[in-house]
This record gives structure tokens, sequence and C-alpha cells, in this order.
């Protein structure tokens, strides 16, 4: 009953709101979805009646926060998400009234650790990237002792590593890409050490403190939610790194590359297979309450979850996501069409 109470309420608010002030979609969220969802929000806004829906890049942390705020014409309809939805996230959307979210799988992206194609290509494994970049890392002494991280060049890592001061742009903790990279690489970076993995087993929010902290002495430079700014700080630095999606990359293959991963560059093939180790997929989330309130939502799902746009030979493809397998497009395309509401 006091559920009931609740929904009616959050609907009797949508209704109060001045409806008719927008008849257009708005989304936000994560800047690497960013560009597939604008190719197409356009190509929904040439071939149906609606009008092409509004986007902005506010980050996937951001764009969840807007979202799960409540319902009306003020919040946004949609937002994407370069990771999936936290349980926090969506016990706010529950107590805001978002009761209904459709969430949508849409494709694979790879995190993209890259500098100018006028510098050497270097070649980096994910432990690399954790001692260079975490707050706290192991002694150089060795022993199983942390001490504030003292690296100021990549060579103090490994020999094999070039002589250039570590300098890294990447985005800020809002984003979705900052999350699964600390995840996907400085954890997985931060597990190389055996003293480290046996803390997961005992202290595992001392564990993820650790792994998870970025250091703030200047050697990590956050570049905002704009991945083209870090491209253009890297074609006018070439000692620096940058950390982006791999849309991006592709993008910007004139001017920047890929650093090469244990064995594999940030490409197509390599993230599609599997086999690029920073690899993570990507989200959007709609308000199953705002369909038939403001136009044209459940369209754009059903453009978005097209064979021609998320497909394998699907212009989103073209634009450098890596498709779901066709199980998976099926299984996931059914469940946005019906609005089959999200379960934590």
């Amino acid at each position: 009953m006091f559920a009931k109470s609740v929904l009616c309420g959050s609907f009797a608010l949508f209704l109060s709101s001045p409806v008719l002030a927008r008849d257009s979609i708005s989304i936000v969220g994560s800047s690497t979805v960013f560009p597939f969802a604008t190719v197409v929000a356009e190509r929904f806004g040439k071939v149906t009646d609606f009008k092409t829906p509004k986007i902005e890049s506010t980050g996937s942390g951001g764009g969840l926060k807007l979202f799960c705020s409540g319902l009306g014409t003020g919040t946004p309809d949609i937002t994407n998400s370069s990771r999936r939805i936290k349980k926090s996230e969506f016990e706010l959307c529950q107590e805001n009234g978002v009761t209904e979210i459709i969430e949508g799988l849409i494709g694979y992206d790879g995190i993209a650790v890259a500098n100018s194609v006028e510098a050497e290509q270097i070649s980096l494994t994910r432990q690399h990237l954790f001692m260079a970049l975490a707050k706290d890392v192991p002694s150089p002494d060795g022993g199983d002792t942390l001490v504030p991280n003292p690296y100021k060049s990549w060579n103090e890592i490994s020999s094999d590593l070039p002589d250039l001061a570590i300098e890294v742009l990447g985005p800020p903790p809002t984003s979705g890409t900052r999350d699964a990279f600390v995840e996907l690489a400085m954890e997985s970076g931060c597990k190389a050490f055996d003293f480290i993995n046996e803390m997961k087993k005992s202290d595992e929010d001392a564990f993820k403190a650790l792994c998870h902290t970025i250091r703030e002495d200047g050697a990590y430079v956050e570049a905002g939610e704009n991945d083209n700014l870090i491209v253009q700080k890297l074609e006018a630095n070439p000692n620096a790194l940058g950390i982006f999606g791999f849309s991006f990359l592709e993008q910007n293959s004139d001017l920047v590359q890929s650093s090469v991963i244990e064995g594999f560059e940030a490409d197509f093939d390599a993230i599609a297979d599997g086999d690029y180790p920073i690899s993570r997929p990507l989200y959007f989330y709609a308000k199953k309450q705002h369909i038939g309130q403001i136009p044209g939502i459940a369209e754009y799902l059903a453009e978005f979850t097209s064979e021609g746009a998320w497909g394998e030979d699907g212009y989103l493809a073209d634009k450098g996501m890596i498709p779901l397998s066709d199980e998976e497009r099926d299984e996931i395309g059914s469940a946005v069409s019906s609005g089959t509401p999200l379960e934590l």
C-alpha cells in the first residue's frame, strides 16, 4: 500500500509539471557513450517525426545522479553509462520515485592508454599502471610495506620503460571511464603483489582503498569529462599519456596511438575477442514511467537496439563500438522493447 501511494504521488508530481514545456527526449551521462548516443539521436531525428533528443555529457556518475533525482520534465529521461548502475544509485532512484528502470547493455568499449603519434609507442602492464598512478605502493626496498608513491619517471618502475616523467591525463572521479580504469587496470595490477591479495581476504575495504586511490601529486592530471580535450593535450605534449575510450582513439588515430598493454593494443579485434585487458561494457538507463509522457522514448530505444544501429554491421560499429553477440542482442533487445524493469 505504501509503495503504491509513493508511486501515485510520483506520477502526480510528474503530471503536475509542465509536460508541454518539453517535447523532446532529455539524455545525460557518460562521455564515452555520448558519441554513440549522438549518432543514434541524429538518425532518430531524421527518420522519425520526433524531435532530435538533446544529449549532455555529464559523466556516468553525474548522469545517474541527475537521472535518479526524480520524475518529471525537469529530470532526464535517459542516462548513458560506461559502467553498470551501482546498488546505491539504484536505491536512490527508488527513493525518489524512479521505480521502473529499463537497462540496456549496448556494447563494449576498450579503455585506451595512449600517447601522441609523434612519440615512441610504450608497452605497459597493469602492474606498471598501478605502480605509476596509485597513491600508495609497495616499498621499492622490498617487503610487505606500503609507502607514498615515490616514482617520478617510468624507468624508475622498470628499466624497460622510457626515461620520461610520469604524466597521465585522465578523467575525474565522476567518470565511468575512471571507475572502469581503476577496477580493470589498477586493481588488477595491485593484485600482482601477494601481500595485497591477502589484504583483500582480510579487509576488502582497505584493499579497494589502496588499489583504487589515485595519487594527487601531479603525476595524474584530471582533464575533465571531455575526452577530446585529452587528445588535444597529448598532441601538445608528446611525453604524456592519456586515458579515454577506444572510440576516441579510433576517431583520432591520426593524432594519438594506443600503448601496448600486456601484448595487445586497444583495437577492435582485440577488444571483441577479449584479449585486450582493459575493456568494459556500455549501458543506457531509461525511465519507463516517462514513456507515454515524453514523446519518442520507446521509439528511440527501438532505434538504439535495432540491427542497423548496434548490430555487427551497424552504424555504431562503424563509430568504434564493439557489438554484443547475437544472443546478447536478442535477449537484451527483447527486455528493452518489453520495458522489463531492472531488478538489483
